[in-house]
């Protein structure tokens, strides 16, 4: 997620209205789909819904048709639940997304990543440098530790004009998480702000924090950064360091951005999602480097996810697949949770909404292959 004003977990395998609008002037159009102030720069990718949600009471169950027993079909949440992030604990998944006109983060929880019930707000109180309006609050991502569940989210400072890196920590992974905080964990003001903090833990078990300069707000690059966090997860130490990455290449347009990190068989696997979050052009690449902090190179094959059917042919089902998090099912398999709109209606100005994808990633002669977007039917995981 991402802009001007757009907008995993002890499981994971090593991976890391009017009152909108005038806290978006500087930046443009965010992720609620405000419209953006003549001359701003274009809206670029995170974000949530223009319309709240249907439903907003707890326990309500979103799962897919399915195509027989033991199968199931795409998205598996069928509403608004963009830039989603899935944690394991025990033997449920929790799942967070960025909010909405209803919620600050929305968290739903599902035994089988495919049948989900929705749960209240995760983040019921925002801290006093932020707005107390919705809609700001981007792609939560939370991290187990030993005292307890800590979420690195994106919020907008209000008193610089710009979306910077927060923290909550709560006892429960469905929260209530509290940000009791006096202003951001980080934030790149220089370089348009900072969004997508993505926790990872190392196979040494130090924990670090990836995130991006949020520049396409302000016509800068946008790069992918990482810096160790401290033991508890809660705050940052030593420096933070470029890996190397900048949106550069055709397809990522104006910006990089939802860094995902995997270690898989000694490679460093950098995800990450480019271009406009709003059109059928966003999609995931990937990077690769044999050191944590890189530099990471690339791959030649990116995007590796993308809208189902290109323009001009036979309409597809999925449209701008990102913002992905991966996935370990209790079989060891590997899964990619991310976000996609209904090709029809792509956009916040549409009245789109982006739903919540679930496809195989499986490595093929050491390059990640995504097995979708898949409408299925495909086994459950």
């Amino acid at each position: 997620m991402s802009e001007p004003a757009r907008r995993r977990s002890t499981w994971r395998p090593l991976i890391a209205g009017v009152l909108v609008l005038s806290l978006v002037a500087a930046c443009g159009g965010d992720r609620n789909g405000a419209s953006s102030p003549p001359g701003s720069a274009a809206p670029s990718p995170g974000g949530t819904s223009a319309a709240p949600s249907a439903g907003t009471g707890s326990g309500a169950p979103s799962g897919p048709s399915s195509g027989g027993p033991g199968e199931f079909t795409n998205p598996v949440i069928d509403r608004n639940f963009a830039d989603p992030f899935v944690l394991k604990v025990d033997d449920e998944y929790v799942a967070y997304a960025t909010g909405n006109l209803t919620f600050n983060i929305q968290v739903t929880t599902s035994p089988d990543l495919v049948s989900w019930s929705r749960l209240r707000e995760a983040l019921p109180r925002l801290p006093n440098w932020q707005p107390s309006s919705k809609g700001l609050t981007w792609a939560p991502e939370v991290l187990a530790t030993d005292d307890g569940f800590v979420m690195h989210y994106t919020a907008r400072d209000v008193q610089r004009g710009r979306q910077c890196l927060a923290v909550a920590v709560a006892d429960e992974a469905t929260g209530p998480f509290v940000d009791d905080s006096d202003g951001p964990l980080l934030c790149q003001y220089e370089l348009g702000g900072s969004i997508d903090s993505s926790p990872f833990t190392d196979a040494d078990g130090k924990r670090y924090l990836l995130w991006k300069n949020d520049g396409n707000c302000c016509g800068i690059r946008t790069r992918i950064y990482l810096q160790p966090l401290a033991a508890d997860g809660r705050s940052v130490t030593g420096k933070a360091i470029d890996l190397g990455l900048v949106n550069d290449a055709p397809w990522e347009r104006d910006l990089i951005e939802a860094p995902t990190l995997l270690l898989h068989e000694g490679t460093y696997y950098l995800f990450y999602s480019a271009n406009g979050y709003d059109t059928r052009n966003y999609a995931v690449g990937y990077a690769t480097s044999k050191k944590l902090t890189g530099p990471y190179e690339d791959a030649p094959e990116n995007p590796i996810l993308q809208t189902t059917a290109p323009p001009g042919s036979p309409a597809g089902p999925a449209a701008g697949p990102g913002h992905q998090s991966i996935v370990v099912d209790d079989d060891g398999e590997l899964w990619l949770a991310y976000h996609a709109w209904d090709i029809a209606l792509v956009g916040d100005r549409l009245g789109g909404r982006r739903a919540l994808w679930l496809d195989e990633l499986v490595f093929e002669g050491g390059k990640p292959v995504i097995k979708g977007p898949d409408i299925g039917p495909q086994p459950v995981p």
